[in-house]
């Protein structure tokens, strides 16, 4: 069970490393990008860009601090026996059960892992 358990760690620190550079990637990006767009454009676009730029931001920032921050403190503190780590990670991979295909896998591992170790516990 504990070579699950590090796996589980380990896939979810990768996890939240990749979700925090696709966020800041996509907020560079689109912040590099839309005043581009907008100038082609010929409407109310100083309007519209200066409200979808802080929420870009906004928005990037959020899923970081939700999901991925929590997802490698969880990951770490697994790999360093914590007690909380796996309800942690129980709770982050139950949200990823919603991002098909990978999320969507590593939710269900990490119910599984979860499972299996309160079983093995109330086994004891």
């Amino acid at each position: 069970m504990e070579t699950h358990k590090r796996i589980l760690a380990i896939l979810h620190i990768v996890s939240g490393v990749f979700l925090s550079m696709a966020m800041l990637f996509l907020s560079v990006f689109l912040t590099a990008l839309l005043p581009f767009i907008f100038d082609q454009s010929e409407t109310d676009v100083p309007r519209i860009l200066e409200i979808i730029m802080p929420l870009v931001s906004i928005i990037s920032t959020g899923i970081i601090i939700l999901f991925a921050i929590p997802a490698i403190v969880g990951g770490i503190a697994l790999l360093n026996n914590k007690s909380w780590a796996l309800t942690l990670l129980l709770v982050l991979g139950c949200f990823q059960l919603f991002s098909f295909p990978f999320g969507t896998a590593l939710g269900v591992y990490s119910i599984w892992v979860y499972a299996e170790d309160k079983k093995s516990i109330s086994a004891n």
